[in-house]
């Protein structure tokens, strides 16, 4: 498939060829869904911790007598039926981290990029690149372009220019080409591709 690319003054840079196999996929929503479940379990800290029994701070004095109260019979007050007494079972430390194979992920990845062109909201732009490292230069540009929520992918690199312009404009993320994922890609409004991105993403998926 052919799409226009543009500057970020708006103007025509020319055309880019996208490969089908990667940006015409039919998108499924059952692949996208594993995919954002694996990064958001990968980005889970899991460093939830209650005190077991073994380890709340209270005296093991047997608290009664067994036999004669009329009463259940108990030992120490740090059983988990008392107030104050440990959690059975409660959450520990652990990874929430599930395996995904390599295949699967580049796959997800294509859906994604899929989505975003079958949905109209993917932009390829000549290069991200600013005359002047200035946040306000690129912020009018920007919402010149009508750009919401946006993510631009570049090439193997992000130009360190236009990454301390974009430094400071609110729901604007850049990515060099190898942190290209699929959570990012679908929470923002607007794919934004340089022609760099675009020759690094068809030669990692291909």
């Amino acid at each position: 498939m052919k799409i226009d690319a543009i500057n970020l003054d708006g103007g025509a840079a020319g055309s880019v060829e996208l490969n089908d196999a990667i940006f015409a996929l039919e998108p499924r929503a059952d692949i996208l869904h594993r995919l954002v479940r694996w990064q958001r379990a990968r980005a889970q800290q899991g460093t939830h911790k209650v005190l077991g029994k073994s380890e709340v701070s209270y005296s093991t004095k047997k608290i009664y007598r067994q036999k004669g109260t009329g009463g259940a019979r108990h030992g120490s007050k740090k059983a988990p039926i008392f107030r104050h007494g440990g959690v059975y079972k409660g959450p520990t430390p652990r990874s929430h981290e599930h395996d995904l194979t390599k295949k699967f992920r580049a796959l997800g990845l294509k859906h994604a990029l899929s989505a975003k062109a079958k949905a109209g909201e993917l932009v390829v732009i000549e290069a991200a690149t600013v005359a002047e490292a200035k946040t306000a230069l690129l912020a009018k540009q920007l919402s010149n372009l009508g750009w919401k929520r946006a993510l631009v992918i570049d090439g193997a690199a992000v130009d360190e220019g236009f990454a301390r312009a974009a430094r400071n404009i609110a729901n604007l993320d850049i990515l060099p080409s190898m942190g290209a994922n699929v959570y990012d890609i679908l929470r923002s409004d607007t794919l934004v591709l340089t022609k760099a991105a675009v020759e690094a993403l068809e030669a990692r998926l291909k």
